[in-house]
């Protein structure tokens, strides 16, 4: 059997287990149980994958590995970038294994698809790197908390600063599935509030590799600039081709509307230099997100993204959550998620809405030159920072039937 069924079939491995003692709390089962369900194997595994499994696991040793008196067990699955895959191993968590809560789904479809389902099992799920704000609009739940960005933080920042430097002819470039065609509309609503136009877009597959004919299409638009609604392999690819193919030095700017440290890792600072993107967390923004980082990276062997760093958050949040809970009963908990505030390292006070949005900072970031880069992980620095307030879509637009008017 192929490597990538086997992830999804099996999909439960324990990385953390201590064996159970007496719960000081109402615990359900005796234990409490997370699971990690994101892109293991394809094009957003690099950010994604075991990354957020590690970050779960440092948040779950930093609380003792219990809770409540109560051990916590963490288990991940690879959804494998479908639906019916991450709704099959959803619903075997929730019906047979008796997970608590699910954390990463780095897929919009996926998320959209698991977060219905959490509404009918009353089952508390946290999107990590699924980046539709439909997550918390039409389709919210009141079981969900969609923690490190979303489509309307991820374009803001970008399209504004472009726009404010003369780039306000568009051209977009997008993956053909939810997560895509959510970013493309909430950036190009953006852009023309700002008085930008688009000039044209292009929808592309899943894990393309050949952009040739859509940049093409792209530099004849007359566009100053190309919004890449794509993420993991596939945004490296077309900023990569995007420079092979002479658009940037005809000086058409990348746009990153989706973009992580090990993209611009990739990428390369020859060709990724200017570029910028919004971010909640970087590396080496201070003494705690560097030490993070260093624990981390001495488990991963690799600085973590901030969907990595946002699985340690939010799985510690959580924990906190249950232990003042006094219970694991998902209305109580979630109740307890929404009134503590958000305080780790890569958030200062952050909040949970009534709609599922986690607020917190935003930081515009760009990518280095060359000859500014210190080392393998030094490639970035950061331009500005936009407050949370700002940084998400406000929350009476988003359409969530949650929200009292």
């Amino acid at each position: 059997m192929h490597r990538r069924h086997l992830l999804a079939g099996a999909a439960a491995l324990p990385l953390v287990r201590i064996l159970p003692g007496r719960a000081q709390g109402q615990v359900s089962d005796g234990v409490v149980k997370i699971g990690v369900l994101n892109d293991m194997t394809g094009v957003f595994s690099d950010q994604q994958g075991m990354g957020e499994v590690v970050a779960a696991r440092l948040a779950i040793e930093e609380m003792g590995g219990r809770v409540l008196g109560a051990p916590v067990e963490l288990i991940h699955g690879d959804l494998l970038n479908r639906p019916d895959v991450g709704m099959g191993i959803a619903r075997r968590w929730f019906d047979q294994e008796k997970v608590d809560i699910i954390t990463g789904i780095g897929n919009s479809a996926v998320a959209l698809a698991v977060q219905t389902l959490s509404k009918e099992k009353q089952r508390i799920v946290i999107p990590m790197s699924a980046g539709t704000t439909d997550l918390t609009g039409k389709d919210c739940g009141p079981w969900t908390a969609h923690w490190v960005y979303d489509n309307y933080s991820a374009a803001k920042g970008p399209v504004t600063a472009l726009v404010r430097d003369g780039r306000r002819r568009w051209f977009f470039v997008t993956s053909d599935y939810a997560f895509g065609h959510s970013l493309e509309a909430n950036a190009s609503a953006i852009l023309k509030s700002l008085g930008g136009e688009v000039a044209g877009s292009v929808r592309v597959p899943l894990g393309e590799t050949d952009y040739s004919s859509y940049l093409v299409r792209a530099a004849a638009s007359g566009a100053q600039a190309v919004g890449i609604c794509a993420g993991g392999a596939d945004m490296i690819n077309i900023a990569k081709q995007m420079g092979e193919f002479g658009l940037i030095k005809r000086g058409i700017v990348p746009a990153a509307l989706n973009c992580s440290l090990t993209n611009i890792r990739s990428i390369g600072l020859e060709t990724g230099q200017g570029m910028v993107y919004a971010e909640s967390y970087y590396w080496d923004q201070n003494d705690g997100t560097r030490a993070f980082a260093e624990r981390f990276r001495r488990l991963h062997g690799k600085m973590p993204t901030a969907f990595q760093a946002g699985s340690y958050g939010a799985v510690l949040h959580y924990l906190k959550a249950v232990q003042a809970a006094g219970t694991d009963a998902t209305p109580a908990v979630m109740a307890k998620m929404r009134e503590l505030p958000v305080n780790d390292m890569m958030t200062v006070n952050g909040s949970l809405r009534q709609d599922g949005r986690v607020v917190r900072d935003v930081h515009l970031m760009r990518v280095k030159a060359p000859a500014q880069s210190k080392g393998e992980w030094d490639l970035l620095e950061v331009a500005g920072s936009i407050p949370g307030a700002e940084a998400f879509r406000p929350m009476d637009q988003g359409g969530c039937p949650l929200v009292k008017a």
